[in-house]
């Protein structure tokens, strides 16, 4: 087995304690989403979501057709719910429809099935079959359990009434203490970068396989936009004014009656907002987060400036000048600590932006990790090279112009589900994910020099 990889510990035996901590983490989080009452854990709070039930027994179906029955070769615990629960053939508007497992009912399969994958844990080679190799199949249900997660973080706040869940502090530590001396935009001069990987273990396969790219030189935001900033945008009419808006994202606003981000209302002269069920006011120094791609990109438009394409975000946070090489983080190839990003889902909204500077990029990049998902101007492509991996429907059925990407990872993101290279994508119009952004500009050669 090759020691030289990052992200997972080389000796199998801590391999194998790695992961199944990892499992319990994740598991331990789904619970705590869905200690809420029966009937919440039932009821469709949006068409754009699944009800909670359906995401608690979704988690352990994946689970138990990866690690019990295609790595362990054991014999299927339900598979007449297999098709109830495969996203693919039932829509999320569609799913309180279907005689979905009851709380109880979930709670107990999931708890089977882990039992089963630990105890194959216990005994499969952590190396041969790609599947198994560095735990790569382990390492995809804990990224998939951990998305889950997030993805009922969102349900949460879609959530109507009383609110069950609280936020912890912001260690003072990581709170911005140069906020007024940061440069508004930083360089990345021009030149060649690694994109993608070749070698993180547990990276899925939209962020195989590295390839270099030659990037002009571009002016990249230090911190997200906040809603501050983003408040001048609504104050100048820029929801009123078509000039700042691509033709589809003009069509959209008017339709869907956009006027601010999502969950913002206006209290007398300025804005309040609804986070998990309170309302407070909305904080100009925090990153302005549920916007879609359309408002980021009439956002950067009105000011003057564009999104950053995926290639110029990845190198903004992965390159290292000094190197030449692109690292794990914007910080380095080590795990992310709390002193590096606002991630983990425990502060329930991103961090004040400029928080964070031990997980700053070589150039001075704040928060390119962690806080809130930051939307590019790229469609979902693939990488050169790309190669379907386990299955096809986790990346290449998406792949095209219908979806945009999004870089970073939010406050709601577990560590094991974000790295300098994992790319999450949605359709231009979603708001109720964790989304913000960051603007940037090209540089003028005399900039360069």
């Amino acid at each position: 087995m090759r020691t030289d990889l990052p992200g997972t510990p080389a000796d199998s035996e801590a391999l194998r304690t790695f992961i199944a901590n990892g499992l319990e983490r994740a598991r331990k989080r789904t619970h705590a989403l869905t200690e809420c009452d029966e009937e919440d854990l039932l009821k469709q709070h949006s068409p754009l979501m699944s009800p909670l039930v359906w995401d608690l027994a979704h988690v352990g179906s994946q689970e138990e057709l990866w690690l019990v029955r295609d790595v362990g070769k054991m014999e299927p615990l339900r598979c007449d719910i297999d098709q109830m629960y495969d996203a693919f053939q039932h829509p999320r508007s569609r799913r309180t429809s279907l005689p979905l497992l009851s709380p109880e009912e979930s709670r107990k399969y999931i708890a089977e099935v882990r039992d089963k994958a630990l105890d194959i844990l216990e005994r499969t080679p952590l190396e041969g079959s790609p599947l198994v190799e560095r735990g790569f199949a382990f390492g995809m249900i804990i990224q998939h359990e951990q998305q889950h997660d997030e993805t009922m973080l969102a349900t949460h706040q879609l959530r109507i009434g009383t609110p069950v869940l609280h936020g912890k502090p912001l260690a003072a530590s990581v709170l911005p203490r140069d906020l007024n001396a940061l440069p508004k935009e930083v360089l990345v001069p021009a030149g060649p970068f690694t994109m993608g990987t070749s070698v993180e273990p547990w990276a899925l396969d939209n962020e195989r396989p590295a390839h270099t790219v030659d990037v002009p030189g571009f002016w990249i935001d230090t911190v997200p936009v906040t809603n501050g900033a983003y408040r001048c945008f609504i104050d100048d009419g820029g929801y009123r004014d078509p000039r700042w808006w691509t033709g589809k994202g003009w069509d959209h606003c008017r339709e869907a009656g956009l006027v601010a981000p999502k969950y913002w209302e206006r209290d007398g002269g300025g804005w309040a907002r609804t986070r998990f069920g309170v309302v407070e006011p909305v904080p100009d120094d925090e990153p302005v987060q549920h916007v879609c791609w359309f408002e980021a990109d009439a956002y950067a438009r009105w000011a003057g400036r564009r999104l950053p394409t995926e290639a110029e975000w990845e190198k903004a946070a992965r390159h290292d000048p000094a190197s030449g090489r692109s690292r794990r983080y914007p910080w380095g190839d080590e795990d992310p600590a709390p002193h590096h990003a606002n991630l983990g889902g425990a502060a329930l909204r991103p961090a004040p932006a400029g928080s964070f500077p031990a997980g700053a990029s070589p150039l001075g990049v704040r928060q390119l990790i962690g806080d809130v998902w930051e939307w590019v101007a790229s469609d979902f492509r693939p990488h050169p090279g790309f190669t379907a991996f386990p299955y096809p429907e986790y990346s290449e059925v998406f792949f095209g112009s219908d979806y945009k990407v999004l870089r970073g990872g939010s406050w709601a993101v577990d560590p094991a589900a974000c790295r300098g290279t994992f790319r999450n994508w949605d359709y231009p119009i979603r708001r109720q994910i964790f989304a913000g952004f960051r603007t940037a500009r090209d540089a003028t050669l005399a900039e360069e020099r």
